[in-house]
């Protein structure tokens, strides 16, 4: 679907759009996991995020309002 933000984005693009625009402590203090938290990177977070869908639902659900102007 063309009007949803993340048609053709990556899950590498997305975190690391939202990691320049917020910040690694913004995303750790709206979706709380240890990734974002302590000693967090893209890679680390990249596994995580594949593995947990619940948090890579947070994750995207964020992406989305920013994108749209919602956040």
């Amino acid at each position: 679907m063309p009007n949803d933000p993340l048609h053709g984005v990556t899950l590498e693009r997305l975190l690391t759009e939202l990691v320049t625009e917020f910040g690694w402590e913004e995303l750790g203090r709206r979706v709380d996991v240890r990734c974002f938290r302590y000693d967090p990177s893209i890679r680390s977070s990249l596994v995580f995020l594949r593995k947990t869908p619940w948090a890579r639902a947070k994750v995207e659900e964020m992406y989305r309002r920013w994108k749209t102007g919602v956040v």
